[in-house]
């Protein structure tokens, strides 16, 4: 269906990302840090001092082999037989940054020739190496469901079912994951939160100089924060995905 029309890509969005615990205890966490809204068929040209700052390498996506990141989407999405996402495709993510990338969640919105948004492809990583693609079809709120079907957080089973909240970003970045189970209950909420910035040089300087080895930081925060999930009486859950090894992606 026909969408607003989406910010100028290249864009930076400075964000705030929050994850809720409420059951087995009570746990929050805040974190600073930016983002990419990028065009997937014309990636940002840096100029060469910056490059280290920004890089997308398509060995950080999917399973790792295709030659761009169009090819190992379009790979995917072939395999789950989608065949009309032939037109643009905007990705939220972060960048690799000084030889390192983390993307617990990067979001593509695939569209037809036309404009019209055939589908949401949510790509999990999580700190095991391993990685997962959700096919999402979100209405006209960009809203959508899926089962939860690997294995992400260590303190958490691989069941109940992801409630999202997905609209393309514009001026601001508004999303919404929130996991709950049969029982009513509703361990986890994520949410990320940002305003746009058009992608110049002096604005990712000024980014990168606010958020320093930002994915980096990203992947020391989540291990962090299990820690001190552990000294609150969490235990680790055994891995037990309903996937098989080869459909999450693991490299």
């Amino acid at each position: 269906m026909p969408e607003p029309a989406p910010p100028p890509v290249p864009a930076l969005y400075a964000t705030e990302i929050a994850h809720t615990r409420v059951t087995p205890v009570r746990h929050s966490l805040r974190h600073r840090t930016y983002l990419w809204l990028v065009d997937i068929d014309e990636l940002p040209v840096l100029p060469r001092p910056l490059r280290p700052l920004a890089r997308f390498d398509p060995r950080d996506h999917f399973d790792g082999t295709a030659p761009s990141l169009r090819a190992g989407l379009d790979a995917y999405l072939a395999a789950h037989g989608v065949r009309d996402a032939d037109g643009r495709v905007l990705m939220l993510a972060h960048a690799r940054v000084l030889g390192h990338v983390f993307n617990p969640l990067t979001l593509y919105w695939c569209h037809d020739r036309g404009g019209r948004r055939v589908c949401v492809v949510a790509e999990v990583h999580n700190t095991y190496g391993g990685r997962h693609c959700y096919l999402l079809r979100p209405d006209a709120r960009g809203r959508a469901e899926t089962a939860k079907e690997f294995y992400v957080s260590p303190y958490l089973d691989v069941e109940g079912t992801y409630h999202m909240r997905l609209p393309l970003p514009g001026e601001r970045l508004d999303l919404t994951v929130q996991l709950r189970h049969t029982d009513g209950s509703r361990p986890l909420t994520a949410t990320v939160r940002g305003a746009r910035s058009p992608a110049r040089p002096g604005t990712l300087l000024a980014a990168a100089l606010r958020h320093p080895w930002s994915t980096a930081a990203v992947s020391l925060g989540i291990r962090r924060h299990g820690i001190h999930l552990y000294l609150k009486g969490l235990r680790v859950r055994p891995r037990q995905p309903r996937t098989s090894p080869a459909q999450e992606g693991t490299p």
